[in-house]
This record gives C-alpha cells, structure tokens and sequence, in this order.
C-alpha cells in the first residue's frame, strides 16, 4: 500500500512574547506591514496569535517562531518551533 504523504508547506510566523501567564500558552504579537494600495503609505497592523509551549520554555518579551499546526484548543491553531532571541 502506498503511503500518504504529508504536505511540509506549513506556514512559520515570528513574533515578540507579550504574555506567559497561561500554562503552557504564550500568547505572541504579530506585526506586518505593507504598503496602502491607494495612498502608498505604510500601513502596520498587528495580531495576538495564541501558541501552545509544552515546556514553558519562552518568557515575556523573547522573539520566537511558530508553526501552524491542528485545532489544539478553541483559540490556539500554533505550537512554539524556536525560541529566535531572548529578552534582557
């Protein structure tokens, strides 16, 4: 029987740790910026992703990646890949 082959193009984010009050969950602030398509301007929006760390290992403030992976729960769809820079 042939094997089913999984799809490897899962979507990397990064973004800055803003909380890790929740056990096991950090919650990470994902910024983007583009131009406007109209007025040219640089436009900067921002989004809370939550994303499950199964070792509390990022704290407050740290840069991190995560990858995008299956319903962990109602809100968290991320689980922590790297921990990029820690905080001071």
């Amino acid at each position: 029987m042939a094997e089913k082959e999984r799809s490897k193009n899962l979507k990397i984010i990064q973004g800055r740790v803003v909380s890790d009050k929740l056990n096991k969950t950090r919650i990470i602030l994902v910024e983007s910026t583009f131009a406007h398509p109209l007025f040219k301007k640089m436009v900067r929006r921002s989004v809370k992703i939550k994303v499950h760390d199964e070792r509390n290992e990022a704290k407050l403030g740290d840069v991190v990646q995560a990858i995008e992976t299956r319903p962990l729960s109602a809100q968290k769809r991320h689980r922590l890949h790297k921990v990029l820079e820690r905080s001071q």
